[in-house]
């Protein structure tokens, strides 16, 4: 738990300098989320077109209402598949941004800039440039696209299994699209935040071992080669759901009420629920001056469905963030392990 702390301290530290201002670093960002974006439109756009003649076949008495939910199934499976390849590249851009964010290598902005207000002449009056463009409501659902990631690891019985897994080598990433609806019509306080995301979960084994199928159980062994890495990866397609409190205070004008989101605190609690779309183990090791790496994709009795708790505190578009699973990884293992994630979270409308 020693360790756990010190990150915690490590990403309020962030937190508390992303608070004073990363204009650069948002700028950035944000072309990396809209390539990402552009990319999962297209393929939902082809899976809608796929569903589609599925549902064409089925109406046709083609296939059976079984064979077609069952490749619908196969068919969203695949083009997760596709996304996280296609992703992949934009993924790591953003991972080396939020490295260079995190070694100070991102210049800041002048600060003399920030805040300028423009004063311009008219004929009858002097206005506040900065105030009037400042006052524009928003729709009262708005979209946003979504990256997380932190450090993973694994419960049991309430304690962090830090000792078999590697706490700073753990991580998980969480990137996908929400919708963010006021449920009150003259309150901007309460919101309904609701959306698809894929889940990296990836844990590293300690004292160079490895996962083998036994059966019914998983077992973590000793691994008879000397390993460099023992990575164990899932990724998932969730359904997140959250109450979000958000503290962005209305503007008035001309007797009128204009509300925005994510310019000030807020908070989220609520869960998420989906399915395990792929498992799999990567190995490396070196034998003879020759490097070895091996992806073994397989179920490793993984459950098949996953659903948990989660919530997050921030400031504008970033904050920290947590996720607990309520099932454990392992559908019949006698010891129960449940996935834990902490990090940050970034929301960009």
């Amino acid at each position: 738990m020693k360790n756990f702390t010190i990150y915690l301290v490590i990403l309020i530290f962030l937190f508390v300098s992303k608070v004073l201002g990363q204009e650069t670093f948002e700028a950035k960002a944000k072309k990396i989320a809209d390539k990402i974006e552009k990319i999962t439109k297209e393929e939902k756009e082809t899976l809608k077109k796929e569903v589609e003649e599925i549902n064409v076949q089925l109406s046709n008495g083609v296939i059976t209402g079984e064979q077609a939910d069952k490749r619908k199934k196969e068919l969203a499976e695949a083009r997760a598949v596709i996304i996280e390849e296609k992703v992949t590249l934009a993924q790591n851009e953003l991972n080396d941004l939020v490295q260079q964010k995190v070694d100070g290598k991102l210049k800041e902005q002048d600060s003399t800039k920030k805040g300028r207000i423009v004063i311009y002449w008219d004929k009858n009056d002097w206005h506040n440039k900065k105030s009037r463009d400042s006052i524009r409501g928003e729709k009262r659902t708005t979209s946003q696209f979504v990256f997380a990631m932190g450090l993973n690891n694994m419960m049991v019985d309430g304690e962090l299994q830090d000792s078999n897994y590697k706490f700073m080598g753990s991580h998980f990433y969480e990137w996908g699209f929400t919708y963010n609806s006021r449920l009150m019509k003259n309150d901007n306080l309460l919101h309904a935040k609701y959306g698809l995301s894929l889940m990296y979960n990836n844990i590293r084994p300690t004292d160079n071992r490895s996962f083998v199928v036994n059966g019914n159980q998983t077992d973590l062994v000793v691994n008879p080669v000397n390993l460099t890495e023992s990575r164990f990866r899932n990724v998932y397609l969730v359904l997140p759901v959250h109450l979000e409190f958000d503290f962005t205070k209305p503007k008035e004008s001309n007797g009128k009420t204009y509300f925005r989101t994510h310019k000030s605190f807020r908070f989220g609690v609520g869960g998420y629920a989906g399915i395990n779309v792929k498992s799999k183990q990567i190995l490396k090791f070196e034998e003879d001056d020759l490097k070895y790496k091996s992806t073994i994709k397989g179920e490793y009795n993984v459950n098949n469905f996953i659903y948990g708790l989660s919530s997050y505190i921030g400031y504008r578009e970033l904050s920290l963030y947590m996720k607990y699973d309520l099932n454990p990884l392992f559908q019949d293992n006698l010891i129960k392990e449940n996935n834990i994630s902490l990090g940050l979270r970034f929301d960009f409308n």
